[in-house]
């Protein structure tokens, strides 16, 4: 039973802070305002290569992100550090509904973006899907699993899960914005925000606990 909380823990905390890092539904606007001009068949395309473009990236960062931890010399405490600040951040430009270029593109690419005839691998793959942010969580729920086969699993799966959503949002990027609105897609980018506020918090407070500059300070 302890296994399967834990599992379950593992998967839940990795669906909001994927679901807020990579924002399907933000992605989702941005992708009917690139694509307004393109037919049915051909906006269904690069939905579809976008996502698997975006799922490729954030797997590979996902399998070899520790690897690369460790031929660079940073620590897992330092990692849970920078990677709250990060994510910190993401949830602080969520909440107020402010782009910064961690999960949005800037104003210099959605210019590049509408110049190009196929946005399939950019900006839609990264930066729109797999984007600073979300490689920085992939990379860092990996290490936080420590090793646990099962964990990491179930952050893997977390991911695939968010990615199906995207590619779902994708497909129906103009009903949705119907749907819901500005003010309803805020407000779902507000929500996750905080959680993904205060889960950056967790991290941090980890990370530092983690390093033992606590206990160093607290011998002196």
């Amino acid at each position: 039973m302890a296994i399967d909380t834990a599992l379950v823990e593992a998967f839940t905390v990795a669906f909001a802070t994927f679901f807020a890092t990579i924002g399907p539904i933000d992605v989702a606007a941005m992708f009917a305002a690139l694509t307004s001009g393109l037919s049915a068949k051909k906006r269904r395309r690069t939905a579809v290569r976008g996502v698997l473009i975006a799922g490729a990236i954030l797997l590979a960062f996902a399998l070899l992100g520790e690897f690369i931890l460790n031929a660079m010399g940073i620590s897992l405490a330092a990692l849970r550090a920078a990677g709250g600040v990060l994510l910190l951040l993401i949830g602080i430009e969520l909440v107020t509904v402010k782009g910064s270029g961690a999960t949005t593109t800037t104003l210099e690419e959605d210019q590049e973006a509408e110049a190009r005839s196929d946005i399939a691998v950019f900006p839609l793959a990264t930066p729109l899907i797999a984007g600073p942010g979300a490689i920085g969580a992939v990379i860092l729920l990996m290490a936080h699993a420590d090793g646990d086969l099962l964990e990491q699993t179930a952050v893997v799966i977390s991911l695939v899960f968010v990615l199906a959503m995207t590619l779902l949002s994708l497909l129906l990027a103009s009903r949705l914005q119907n749907w819901l609105g500005v003010t309803g897609m805020h407000m779902i980018s507000r929500v996750f925000g905080v959680l993904l506020c205060a889960l950056a918090m967790q991290f941090l407070f980890d990370g530092i606990a983690q390093s033992g500059l606590l206990s160093t300070v607290a011998a002196r």
